[in-house]
């Protein structure tokens, strides 16, 4: 029988950025249902594969249902383990993918989405800190091509997603991420090279400061 792989995604989000970079360095044909309206109205299916969270991304697996980002992409590895791995064999490399994995999920995104909700001395302390957390990033990167090493892998598809979100970021935060952190940015570029993958599951980031204008209009932030 053969294998049903769905993947229930938004097109803005980050998080489904990833598992369908996983999907796609792994060659796992699957199928794509966007959910158009997430904020004021969930699908049936949604709802019912994540009745927890109510988010997407949703991965359903020949009817499973597997939740959250970071849990997907594990999965995703060692289900098709056959191909190259994303997350290294040794325990200890492996512990620290999921710390700067860890790292990311809860620093960077409550700072991104700052850029565009805070204001005033507020926006100057988020900027500050998103950043800062930035350039911690980059020090790990240090002068390797990617966060693993030599290999594309676990912490960059965790990571690369915010990238198509940078000029959102720079726009209404009032910043220069390249001035702050070349090699970050050239650490990106080198993975959108990996256009059956990442380039093609990035969305263009002038449609996702649309879409932040459809937001800040949405919560009457002004």
């Amino acid at each position: 029988m053969a294998e049903e792989v769905i993947l229930l995604n938004f097109w803005p989000s980050i998080f489904g950025m990833r598992t369908m970079i996983a999907l796609e360095e792994k060659g796992v044909k699957y199928e794509y249902i966007s959910e158009e309206d997430v904020i004021k109205n969930k699908s049936s299916l949604l709802l019912q594969m994540n009745p927890v969270h109510k988010k997407i991304p949703v991965l359903i697996h020949n009817g499973k249902a597997i939740c959250e980002s970071m849990i997907q992409v594990q999965y995703i590895d060692e289900v098709w383990s056959e191909k190259s791995p994303l997350l290294p064999s040794d325990p200890y490399q492996r512990a620290q993918a999921l710390f700067w994995a860890d790292f990311i999920d809860k620093k960077l995104c409550v700072c991104g989405r700052g850029t565009w909700r805070a204001k005033g001395e507020e926006l100057e302390a988020n900027n500050k800190e998103f950043i800062d957390i930035l350039k911690i990033l980059e020090s790990e990167l240090g002068d390797k091509p990617y966060f693993g090493g030599h290999k594309f892998g676990f912490v960059d598809i965790v990571l690369i997603g915010f990238y198509s979100w940078f000029p959102e970021y720079q726009k209404f935060g009032n910043f220069s991420i390249e001035l702050e952190c070349s090699k970050l940015i050239a650490w990106a570029e080198r993975c959108l090279e990996r256009e059956k993958s990442v380039a093609k599951s990035l969305p263009d980031p002038e449609k996702v400061i649309g879409y932040v204008l459809y937001l800040k209009k949405l919560y009457g932030i002004e």
